[in-house]
Formats: C-alpha cells, sequence, structure tokens
C-alpha cells in the first residue's frame, strides 16, 4: 500500500506523493544546544528516524534527503554561557556533541544535513530583507518585527483565527509592535552577547525565522515534509510558514502554505508518571542519565510503544515492558542462531502497518508474530520456515531501528567466563529437576539464580537467560 501520513495543515492522513521523487525533502526541528535533551527531545528524532528510513526504503537512500537543524543562538545558550564563564561555543560544542551520542545510542541516523544558525546568517538577513521588501514586516527600534495582519492564512496550521488571539491577548509591553502577535525576525543584541551587522544594526535573529531561512537555503522550498513536536505547531511552526510563504510574495491565496511544506507532521506529548514534565516538579528525565543505565534500543522501543500522534506517558512499568519484549525478540534470534536468513525484505502485514502513518504499535504486533514463528519452526525442525521468518523479523526491526545487538550479547550481557559456565550448569540442573517434578530443587536453583541477578526466559527450544538491569 502507499505511504500515507497525518497532515497536521488538512487535518487528516493523506497520500505521501514528493514533489520530485527522485529528491525527496524532510526537515525536522532539531536541539537547542544548552544542555542534555530530557526523554521528550528524543521523541521527534527517533520518530522521524523511522520515517527516513522508510522513505529510503521506498524511494531510494541516495534520493531522500533529511535535514536536522542545530540551534547555537539563543536566551538560553547566552544565559548558560554567562553563568559558567564561559565562551558560548564551548558551551554549544559541548552539548551538541553530547546529543549527538545519545542519539547514536538510541540508533538514530545521522541526518544528511545538519544546518547550524551561526553558519546561516546571510540566508537569515536576505530572506528578512526579502519580507520587509514585500510589505510583511517592518523595522522598528533595532528590531525587525514580522506584521501578522499582513498575512492572511496566519493561524491555518494551529486552527487558530487571529481576529480571536488578538481579542483576547494581554497588554503587549513592547510599544515598539504594531501588533500583539508580531514576532521579532531580528534583535539587538545585549552587551556581552554574539551578535552580526545588519541593514538594522548589529543583533542576531529570533527563532523562528532561522527555520525557513535554513531550509530554502538547504533543501529548497516547497519541501515535501516538515516535521517536529506537536508543541512546536503554534506558534513556531505558524510563524515559520508566515515567513517563507511571505519573502516570496504569497500573502495572499487559498493554498499559499503549499510553496512552503507540502506535508507536516508533529508527534505527540510525553509526560512523566501521567504528569507534565517540569522542572518545579523536579521530573525532568535527562536522555544522558536514561542511556547510561540501560540500553538505548530499550529507550527506542519504549518511545516507538506508542502511536507517534498519540500522548506517552514515561514510567517504568513502559521501560519494564520495553526490555522484556526486546528479551523475547532477542531470545528467538538466538535460539535460531545457526539457521542463516533466507531473506531480507519484510512482510507484506508489516509494511501495511507502518506505511499507514506510521503505526509502530500495528508494527511491533508483526515482529512478535515472526518470533512466534521461528519458535514453532525450531519445535518442528522446519528450518525453511525459520530462516523465513528471521530474515523478515531482522529486516522489519531493521527499519524501526532495533534489534541491532548480538542476540547472545543482549542477552547475557558483559559477563564473565566463570559467570557464563555456572549459569548454564544451574539452567541444565533446573530443567532436570523440573522434568523430574522436583519443585523444591528447582525453587532452590531459581533462588540461586536469582542471587546471580540472573533472568531465566522460557521458550519452546528451552530457557535463555540474561543479567538484570
Amino acid at each position: 500500500m502507499p505511504l500515507t501520513i497525518h497532515d497536521t495543515l488538512h487535518r487528516e492522513k493523506r497520500v505521501f506523493e514528493p514533489r520530485d521523487p527522485n529528491r525527496v525533502t524532510l526537515y525536522v526541528c532539531g536541539p537547542t544546544v544548552y544542555d542534555f535533551a530530557h526523554i521528550g527531545n528524543a521523541r521527534p528524532p527517533v520518530v522521524f528516524d523511522v520515517l527516513v528510513r522508510l522513505l529510503r526504503r521506498t524511494y531510494g537512500p541516495d534520493k531522500v534527503i533529511y535535514a536536522r537543524n542545530v540551534t547555537d543562538v539563543d536566551d538560553k545558550i547566552n544565559a548558560k554561557a554567562a553563568k559558567e564563564g564561559t565562551p558560548i561555543g564551548e558551551v554549544t560544542a559541548r552539548y551538541e556533541a553530547a546529543y549527538l551520542e545519545d542519539m547514536g545510542r538510541l540508533n538514530v541516523s545521522p541526518p544528511d544535513l545538519a544546518p547550524h544558525v551561526t553558519d546561516h546568517m546571510d540566508a537569515i538577513i536576505q530572506q528578512i530583507a526579502a519580507i520587509l521588501d514585500n510589505g510583511c514586516a517592518y523595522a522598528a527600534e533595532g528590531h525587525v518585527l514580522f506584521d501578522v495582519s499582513a498575512y492572511e492564512n496566519y493561524g491555518r496550521l494551529s486552527g487558530r483565527n487571529l481576529d480571536d488571539m488578538i481579542a483576547g491577548a494581554r497588554v503587549e509591553v513592547a510599544p515598539y509592535k504594531k501588533n500583539p502577535h508580531d514576532f521579532v525576525l531580528w534583535k539587538p543584541a545585549k552587551e556581552g552577547e554574539p551578535s552580526w551587522p545588519s541593514p538594522w544594526g548589529e543583533g542576531r535573529p529570533g527563532w523562528h525565522i532561522e527555520c525557513s531561512a535554513m531550509i530554502e537555503e538547504n533543501l529548497g522550498l516547497p519541501i515535501d515534509i516538515h516535521g517536529g513536536g506537536i508543541d512546536l505547531v503554534f506558534p513556531h511552526h505558524e510563524n515559520e510558514i508566515a515567513q517563507g510563504v511571505c519573502a516570496h510574495g504569497h500573502a495572499h491565496g487559498d493554498q499559499p502554505h503549499a510553496e512552503y511544506s507540502r506535508y507536516w507532521m508533529h508527534n505527540g506529548f510525553l509526560t512523566v508518571d501521567a504528569e507534565k514534565m517540569s522542572k518545579s516538579i523536579g521530573n525532568v528525565l535527562l536522555l544522558h542519565d536514561l542511556v547510561q543505565n540501560m540500553p538505548g534500543e530499550v529507550v527506542r522501543w519504549a518511545l516507538l510503544s506508542a502511536h507517534y500522534r498519540q500522548p506517552l506517558d514515561w514510567n517504568q512499568g513502559l521501560l519494564d515492558q520495553s526490555r522484556k519484549s526486546l528479551d523475547r525478540l532477542y531470545g528467538a534470534l538466538h535460539r535460531a542462531a545457526a539457521v542463516e536468513a533466507s531473506t531480507d525484505q519484510p512482510p507484506a502485514d508489516f509494511l501495511k502497518a507502518i506505511e499507514d502513518d506510521l503505526n509502530t504499535p500495528g508494527a511491533m504486533a508483526v515482529l512478535f508474530g515472526l518470533s512466534s514463528e521461528i519458535e514453532r519452526g525450531m519445535t518442528a525442525g522446519d528450518h525453511a520456515a525459520v530462516a523465513t521468518a528471521k530474515g523478515q523479523l531482522i529486516a522489519s526491526a531493521t527499519l524501526l531501528g532495533v534489534l541491532q545487538a548480538n542476540a547472545g550479547e543482549w542477552l547475557e550481557g558483559d559477563v564473565s567466563d566463570d559467570l557464563r559456565v555456572e549459569v548454564e550448569a544451574l539452567l541444565e540442573q533446573r530443567a532436570a529437576a523440573r522434568a523430574a517434578k522436583d519443585w523444591s530443587e528447582a525453587d532452590r536453583i531459581r533462588d540461586r539464580l536469582n542471587a546471580l541477578n540472573v533472568v531465566v526466559m522460557d521458550g519452546p527450544q528451552g530457557a535463555t537467560w540474561r543479567l538484570k538491569g
């Protein structure tokens, strides 16, 4: 079936048709590098990594251009640098490196392009000048502001009515604004902050203009897909569209959005134990800490366990279940280690699920079905069936970015030879005790395995094991 995606602008699922099948373009809003990313920040790169893998399978690995920006100019960056007494570039380099390391642990493939704001000042200034020339912005007191009243489609992406927004707005404290919802394209830098020369004086860009300028500079307009978290729909993406189309004189008309991005995709919110993440509550979970204490694939599986557009509640139960799910799949691969896969293609039911607006829960269900086919084939000695199911499982999991580790190493971990010998011997004794219905002996062996921090997973072909944690 063709790929369908839910388009935020049209509020429905649409068949994906790129402008040029030989050059499919995708842009996702990336990190602001002033601190470690929290777990909510990890959901968009993981979700859109699955989309990119699927697009590359469909159109060819060299036909897809994926850009994910890096915001390295920001008030929070300035504050962090001032607090530490370190150069701003040192702060951004440190946290960008940490972000990329953490993404690697989640099996997130690097984007084709990673444009930085500081490398695109000329493009940003040129786009601001074009918006001014087209009568959709104005300069005031060292600022350049976008005039939202000049763009008649403002609010269409988010479903907000501009008149209602203005009527409900609080008193605006900035006297240089014509309208409360006008937003900054360029602002004068404060003393000690980084700044760049411009026709409007020394300063730096506003937040929104960076993405529209970098998209046009690196991908050209219109792009095929623009992605990000649902929290970016308003005002960030709404403002991006306004800038991007007004820079080219498309302030009026029924479909100016098509001149910027053909499809818009947004992932849902992530909560922690059913509460919004907040520093005041103290429940902000840093991805950097999580991946130090558990395999990145567990985190990735958890992030994909709900449909990307739905809310996802992050809790220990979710992580425990994600680990168990991966253990089951790795267990099947481990027991079929001696059988060579006979295909490198996913089955039709997996593709049907994943091409239906990235239905990852449905796709995961297919993985479990394939692991069961492996187990049944091993029990029946049907190596042909095992070879097919194993190949389909690996191919499907690769599109999801999981099952990328060695099955034996995943299950047993970094253990000494002495411990491995002891555990294998205990498992043999346990199997013999259970066969003889000597339950007291089986319980004694179980207690010994627990004391060794071992988790036992029983299957049709016998027991496999791994260390806890």
